[in-house]
């Protein structure tokens, strides 16, 4: 199959890898629902040393960069209390994470959370998190600018692997909230 995007050797269905994927986003993909059939979700198997976005881009071309977006993990916190949620924009951003997510999620304090509470809580690898798969419950703020592209590169749960996913289908995520002005531009290197 060739790739919707980009040009990678191999890209199949998603539903046809999830023996590639962790538990959490095969069982999401498995159990799929929504205005985009899962056979549009496509895995292409990448190289984990390439994982990380500006790594990723210079490897296997810098035309992804505008089509690729990042899942970050953050914690939310009140009153003693904190909850996770995930935020999903586009790799040349940022997450306002002391704007729209604190104010979004009401909280009075909004921070990345740590890398062993985002691996542990998502049973995702750091470097691979996935909006596709989160724990049940968990907000996943989308900035606008995702959902708007018709494909975007996105983790697959695994520093190995992506998965390409409709635009679309990130607002039909549980849980999902599409937000303007999510993520704030920055260079990448």
């Amino acid at each position: 199959m060739h790739a919707p995007l980009g040009d990678f050797d191999d890209a199949r269905p998603a539903p046809d890898c999830l023996d590639e994927l962790t538990g959490p986003v095969a069982d999401a993909v498995r159990h799929w629902r929504g205005s985009v059939p899962a056979d549009q979700i496509v895995y292409v198997d990448t190289d984990p040393q390439w994982a990380d976005t500006a790594v990723f881009v210079e490897h296997y071309g810098r035309d992804l960069l505008e089509r690729s977006a990042n899942c970050v993990v953050v914690a939310a916190r009140r009153g003693g209390e904190t909850s996770l949620a995930a935020c999903v924009v586009l790799s040349t951003a940022r997450v306002d994470v002391n704007g729209v997510v604190r104010r979004h999620l009401g909280a009075r304090k909004a921070s990345f959370a740590p890398m062993d509470t985002a691996t542990g809580r998502t049973g995702m690898e750091y470097g691979g998190i996935t909006p596709v798969g989160l724990p049940e419950g968990w907000p996943v703020l989308v900035d606008s600018a995702v959902v708007d592209l018709p494909y975007v590169l996105v983790g697959s749960g695994r520093r190995r692997g992506k998965l390409l996913v409709p635009g679309k289908a990130f607002a039909e995520l549980p849980g999902a909230v599409v937000l303007d002005g999510l993520g704030i531009a920055q260079t990448v290197a």
